[in-house]
């Protein structure tokens, strides 16, 4: 279990320093406690009490790293069991399921899509991040490998799915460049695949029967000195896996149960063979209760947009609301002389009315100001959604990029219409209406009368 602010208290050599950023070592052994400050920031603290300490007062799940650059990730880390207790740290990833079981252009086909699937949202970057290359052994050896070499070439991090020894060691000397993960530990195996988990120094997966046998697994392989793990909680059946992915997270957060606290795999093509749309049901489920990865058979863009939502939804701190980067920007092909609207930064609310102003056809300029996060009424109470500083961001920051001079406030705060004429010279202030669903209407009718 985690060590109390009294119990690291008595393994420190107690100088009272300033160098440990405390008037005391008793107040930076209770910051040490909380996870305000690292044990590593007490200059005096002996090698051997250090690891001790640093082992006890690690996350009882541990923080795994797989890939390189671009596509290194990383895994796990995680201290609590719900969001709101605290927030969770690491994000789930979503795999893309390749099988030397499937043809060539099936294979190509879905090698060539993955790439569609790559924007931004809210300065996260959402795109495929990894691959799960699957050892069909009815294909035999020689496909696989060619089927690693062309997962490698695509740049992703890989999953090696595979617990044929001879076939993993060759699979690793054509991947192990990149960091994949090697799943294919079990009951059986064990001993040769952590040999070559170590050699090639990559994550090994560990998969099991049940969650006695995975239990057992674990706690050999941390025996034989590897905690480099990760846990394959894919059961036979969707209540399986479900019941491993949660007593797995629970046994490691609530019980400290440290051979359970590891990132997990969820693979759903396992789950619902060919079934895309349970597929999809089954990566939200998982994406909250508790995937580190999950797999899944594609990732099209109409998957991918919901999902990644979700996964942005879950995975930011409910403490600090999403926001969108304040500036103008332009919407259906709008220019300097286009009608220009403002709202919060919001992410919600800018969504919502982006996607309305997209849907009227009519090109606008929608200017985001910086409102702290929050709504338009939550933003205009508690003043950051003023006349003030409506007119300082648009003289500071539009006004030179664009030539129209009207101006759409939201319709909830047609109070500020009078102070915004006031601050703004040359400026018409022209109020919406209440809700953006009515903007596409609004919007058209005043193209209609010639006002735009």
């Amino acid at each position: 279990m985690a060590l109390s602010g009294i119990q690291i208290f008595k393994m420190l050599p107690k100088k009272n320093c300033k160098e440990c950023g405390c008037p005391t070592c008793m107040a930076f052994s209770m910051k040490v406690a909380q996870g305000a400050l690292k044990i590593e920031q007490c200059p005096h603290v002996s090698a051997e009490a250090l690891e001790a300490l640093s082992e006890a007062t690690a996350p009882p799940m541990k923080t795994i790293k797989v890939g390189t650059g671009e596509g290194e990730y990383t895994l796990g880390g995680e201290t609590v069991l719900y969001r709101h207790e605290k927030t969770y740290v690491n994000k789930t990833r979503y795999a893309v399921s390749l099988c030397s079981c499937m043809d060539d252009a099936t294979i190509d086909a879905k090698i060539a899509a993955i790439p569609a699937v790559d924007y931004e949202r809210i300065g996260e970057r959402m795109r495929v991040e990894m691959i799960y290359v699957n050892y069909g052994a009815e294909a035999g050896a020689d496909k696989y490998l060619e089927l690693v070499k062309k997962a490698v070439a695509t740049g992703k991090t890989l999953v090696l799915g595979c617990d044929d020894v001879e076939v993993a060691k060759a699979a690793l000397e054509i991947a192990k460049a990149g960091k994949p993960i090697l799943n294919g530990a079990n009951a059986s195996n064990y001993e040769a695949m952590n040999a070559l988990a170590k050699e090639a120094d990559v994550v090994l997966g560990v998969s099991g029967a049940n969650l006695d046998e995975i239990y057992d697994t674990v706690a050999a392989l941390e025996k034989a000195g590897n905690k480099n793990l990760v846990i394959d909680a894919t059961g036979a059946s969707i209540k399986e896996a479900y019941a491993n992915a949660v007593q797995i997270r629970r046994a490691a957060l609530k019980d400290q149960d440290r051979t359970f606290g590891y990132p997990t795999i969820v693979n759903t093509s396992k789950l619902a063979v060919k079934d895309k749309y349970m597929q999809e049901a089954l990566v939200s489920l998982f994406t909250m209760k508790y995937g580190s990865i999950v797999v899944v058979d594609e990732l099209g863009y109409a998957e991918a947009l919901p999902l990644f939502g979700l996964r942005q939804n879950v995975f930011t701190d409910p403490q600090k609301p999403m926001k969108v980067e304040p500036g103008l920007y332009p919407l259906n092909g709008a220019d300097e002389n286009s009608l220009c609207l403002t709202t919060v930064d919001f992410a919600l609310t800018y969504f919502i009315v982006s996607g309305e102003l997209e849907r009227s056809g009519v090109p606008v300029n929608l200017i985001i100001n910086d409102a702290g996060g929050l709504s338009v009424l939550t933003s205009w109470a508690a003043g950051k959604f003023s006349g003030t500083s409506i007119s300082t961001f648009i003289k500071e920051n539009i006004e030179s990029k664009v030539s129209c001079r009207k101006l759409v406030i939201p319709g909830k705060v047609a109070v500020l219409k009078g102070d915004l004429e006031a601050k703004l010279p040359g400026w018409e202030i022209i109020v919406a209406p209440l809700e953006a669903v009515q903007l596409v209407k609004f919007l058209k009718d005043m193209k209609e009368a010639g006002e735009i």
